[in-house]
């Protein structure tokens, strides 16, 4: 093949590939141009939030009213109708200042809509975008919600959306039961590589949800394709994530300055998960740690900042990394955390505090990644214990996929 012919196949390759990735069509948009039948003459309750666009950054809320469907109710769940709230903040029951519908938090303590709200309903559309874990309470407020749904008679329908890190990975142990929680709701490992209508039916098959449920799929998606291969616009699905880089980044940091730890994961700063960091690290002998697990698509540099108001160790100077994420392809965020974890002990075990136990084991699922942590068992051998676990999961997981 000569030089010229060469570049003609290549750059077919990168044009398939480019009309392949704009090909991707979330389930809003194959609501209204193929399954309108759904919602047409129905009375619907939305769940949703801003990360809820087309492909062109419509709301799926205009997109519904354009077509005459009428939307009578909306759910607001962590963050707002707005996401803009803070951690553990859903607003308050009201009347939404940019549609004029009611909207109530599910969320919390209002996590079952009240009997008034669904009075005014035939059907509950859900549709925002997801992180992948279980620990994103969006996954927690779908089975909630198919439940409350189920008990008062109305249909669910999933708008589906990509799984940011893709359909193929899951990681970590599967939640014990006495550790069930709002971050930890379903019988599901930490990331689970299925989009929420794959979530949606796996909840209905292994909890035996009564609920009517249907979802309307994606198209021109694949379970290799991480965010960046959809050609889709990234909106913010909570103040956390402003960029689908911080997607990619949410469990590998968030599993360590979530579950306890004494350090920050980027919280009061404008990076938020991509940061970890504490007043008593070594900033460049923890990068050289890291960066010695040879961790799949990320790298690390030392860095120091100082978090603002409300984030741990505010006003103090901290010490620590940068995640810097080379690709998202291979990148595994779990294994990441678990390796930053083990070597946060390994290098400072006088100064790593978990300041609460039952807080970690209600983010990682079991009380055994603790034990092991503070025993110094190999991060490796901490991985590998999840296997059994995640081989039954594989099983019940494939009766639910959607997509190649």
């Amino acid at each position: 093949m000569n030089r010229f012919s060469f570049l003609a196949v290549l750059a077919a390759v990168l044009l398939s590939g480019h009309a392949h990735a704009a090909g991707v069509r979330p389930g809003i948009e194959v609501l209204v141009d193929e399954q309108l039948d759904l919602v047409r003459d129905k009375r619907v309750g939305l769940l949703t939030n801003p990360s809820a666009v087309d492909s062109q950054l419509v709301p799926t809320l205009d997109r519904l009213r354009k077509v005459g469907v009428e939307v009578t109710q909306l759910y607001a769940p962590e963050h707002g109708i707005s996401a803009a709230l803070a951690n553990g903040k859903g607003g308050d029951k009201g009347i939404d200042a940019g549609s004029g519908l009611p909207v109530e938090p599910v969320w919390g303590a209002h996590f079952s809509p009240s009997k008034a709200s669904l009075e005014r309903i035939d059907v509950l559309v859900f549709d925002i975008q997801d992180l992948g874990s279980r620990t994103y309470t969006f996954a927690t407020t779908l089975g909630k919600l198919m439940i409350a749904a189920g008990a008062a008679g109305k249909t669910v329908i999933v708008l589906d959306r990509p799984n940011p890190g893709g359909g193929l990975l899951f990681e970590g142990p599967i939640i014990e039961q006495k550790h069930k929680s709002l971050v930890g709701w379903g019988p599901l490992p930490v990331t689970h590589g299925m989009t929420l209508g794959e979530l949606a039916r796996f909840y209905q098959q292994e909890l035996k949800i009564k609920v009517e449920l249907k979802v309307v799929p994606m198209k021109g998606w694949r379970r290799d394709m991480v965010w960046e291969d959809t050609g889709l616009p990234w909106v913010p699905s909570s103040p956390g994530i402003p960029h689908e880089l911080n997607a990619h980044l949410y469990v590998a940091t968030g599993m360590v300055g979530g579950c306890g730890a004494n350090v920050n994961e980027g919280g009061g700063n404008s990076m938020p998960f991509e940061l970890i960091g504490a007043p008593y690290i070594d900033p460049q002998k923890l990068a050289d740690c890291l960066r010695g697990e040879n961790l799949p698509g990320v790298l690390f540099r030392p860095m120091s900042w100082k978090p603002r108001a409300g984030a741990q160790f505010s006003g103090k100077l901290v010490h620590g990394v940068q995640l810097v994420l080379t690709n998202p392809r291979i990148f595994k965020p779990l294994k990441t955390a678990l390796a930053i974890l083990h070597t946060l002990y390994k290098l400072f075990p006088e100064e790593v505090q978990i300041k609460d136990v039952g807080k970690f084991g209600r983010v990682w699922g079991t009380d055994r990644v603790l034990t092991a942590l503070k025993e110094g068992v190999d991060w490796h051998k901490i991985e590998a214990s999840w296997q059994p676990e995640l081989d039954a999961f594989a099983v019940k997981r494939q009766k639910v996929l959607l997509y190649p």
